[in-house]
């Protein structure tokens, strides 16, 4: 009796340890407890252009969910395509994370374009919410148009690339060649049931409900998603990366070189000012930045630099306003140059190239006519300054020499008519401290 109670103390005490230290338990007992105790699921928001920015924020909110440890990590999808480069760079830090990736399309008008085809195939599980689309994953060469036979390599490296892709997921290959080849497009439903997606989700916490008890395959090792109950913890972008994202945009590029050069030439014409040059410098070194997120026509962006330098040169050198017209031809021409492709997302509005010239331009006008005007103004200081003023005779001429008020001031002056005290004349021109003036008729 003493030995069966004996056994059942020493169950019990065996029960007792392995409760509070689950670690000693089953691997899979052990997580599913500690789950059930605390999960979380990381969820980030990428809503632009798939670019280094992108591909920066992405790589930080992957880092961050694997040192929490977290259970999934959500990618919340709205893209119209982007860069190859970061692209195949966000994919591969996917395909290495530790945490099953979720690509989910949201919110409703979203859509999943282009290099946002690529992404949401290389995701473990692919979801998207009810009114949003994918597709159209057909390349497109930012640097402008392409012969045939490159597009068609071009084509072909993109179709072998998402096949790829779609055999690691267990996805419809034969639709991602499509969306490379033809551009084909699916709404949610269409793609659902075409397998290009896992599911279809109205938010997160229905996403969360449909992926629990689902398996994913992390670095070839089966894993069971436990995500329902899971705390939802956002990743905000971090301040420098907003900056990063706002100035990555081609129109807000444009307008930071825009200002840069306008700030530099101010600091040229008016030297020691500093705060318009420090401005135009920033403002220079922020566009250069944006500039290589883009595809950027160099013959266009040297076309926009000598604009400016005409611009500085108008200041050292009277050009009478050629080289302001020069800047302005440059500046305009370049503009139209700057961003060579016909992806729309990546272009500089019209609108805003033709009311920077014009204003630049009206500007510069208006700098130049001021300059001309001031060429021409009479000289009002030293003896130069007295030609044309009006004088009083102080003392009697005698020939042809006399003195003159002028000023309050008592000056020596010629003339060759007879003058009286008291007389008034206008100085012609100085000799020395000598005034030739004759009679003010007026």
């Amino acid at each position: 009796m003493k030995d069966g109670i004996f056994g059942y103390f020493i169950v019990f005490i065996i029960g007792a340890i392995a409760l509070s230290y689950p670690h000693l338990a089953n691997c899979n007992d052990s997580t599913a407890t500690k789950s059930a105790i605390h999960t979380v699921v990381k969820i980030v928001t990428i809503d632009a252009p798939i670019g280094p920015v992108t591909e920066r924020i992405l790589n930080r909110a992957i880092d961050e969910s694997e040192e929490a440890n977290a259970n999934a990590l959500i990618i919340e999808l709205n893209t119209p395509g982007g860069l190859d480069t970061s692209m195949r760079n966000i994919i591969q830090r996917m395909f290495k994370s530790e945490i099953p990736i979720i690509v989910y399309v949201s919110p409703p008008g979203s859509r999943a374009a282009s290099a946002g085809v690529f992404i949401t195939y290389a995701a473990n599980i692919a979801a998207m919410s009810p009114g949003t689309n994918i597709g159209a994953a057909h390349p497109v060469n930012l640097g402008g148009q392409m012969d045939s036979t490159m597009s068609e390599k071009v084509a072909n490296d993109a179709a072998a690339y998402i096949r790829s892709l779609a055999k690691r997921r267990g996805r419809n290959a034969q639709w991602a060649e499509d969306a490379v080849y033809k551009s084909m497009s699916a709404t949610e439903n269409e793609a659902l049931e075409k397998n290009v997606i896992d599911l279809i989700a109205r938010d997160v916490p229905d996403l969360l409900r449909q992926c629990q008890n689902r398996q994913v395959s992390i670095n070839d090792t089966m894993a069971v998603l436990n995500v329902e109950n899971a705390e939802v913890q956002r990743i905000d972008v971090t301040f420098s990366d907003e900056i990063l994202k706002i100035i990555s945009d081609p129109n807000i590029a444009y307008l930071l070189v825009s200002i840069g050069m306008m700030g530099i030439y101010f600091e040229f014409s008016n030297p020691g000012a500093i705060f318009p040059g420090v401005v135009g410098a920033i403002c220079l070194i922020l566009a250069f930045f944006s500039f290589s997120t883009l595809p950027i026509n160099y013959a266009g962006l040297l076309l926009i630099l000598l604009a400016g330098i005409l611009f500085i040169l108008e200041v050292k050198i009277a050009s009478h306003g050629a080289l302001t017209i020069g800047g302005v031809i440059s500046m305009l021409i370049g503009s139209m140059m700057l961003i060579e492709t016909d992806v729309p997302y990546l272009q500089i509005s019209k609108v805003l190239i033709m009311t920077v010239v014009l204003a630049t331009a009206a500007f510069f006008i208006f700098v130049v006519s001021f300059a001309l005007k001031a060429q021409k103004r009479k000289v009002e200081t030293g003896l130069e300054g007295l030609i044309g003023l009006s004088a009083t005779v102080f003392r009697d001429f005698k020939d042809g020499r006399g003195q003159i008020m002028l000023h309050g001031e008592i000056w020596r002056a010629q003339c060759d008519a007879p003058l009286k005290k008291g007389d008034k004349v206008k100085v012609v021109t100085m000799n020395g401290l000598t005034a030739k003036v004759e009679t003010n008729i007026t």
